[in-house]
């Protein structure tokens, strides 16, 4: 597997470097990073709710998980 600093940029990767390829200030780039943040955020949200919904996963389910004995036995 590949090293993410060794991986080749894609299209999207380019036009962002394009398009903020200029001076800016702290805040600007505080709020680009905010609003991609922002972006992902939405996508995986959209994806969870998409699976929840394909395997029919319900709050019976989430309540089983968090009630379950999650440690491993100490060595």
């Amino acid at each position: 597997m590949k090293a993410v600093d060794q991986l080749p940029l894609n299209d999207v990767q380019l036009s962002l470097l394009r398009m903020f390829a200029r001076p800016m200030s702290e805040e600007q780039t505080l709020k680009i990073r905010r609003a991609l943040v922002q972006f992902l955020s939405n996508e995986v949200d959209n994806e969870l709710e998409k699976v929840v919904k394909e395997k029919n996963i319900t709050d019976k389910d989430y309540d089983k998980l968090r009630n379950q004995h999650q440690r491993t036995p100490k060595k």
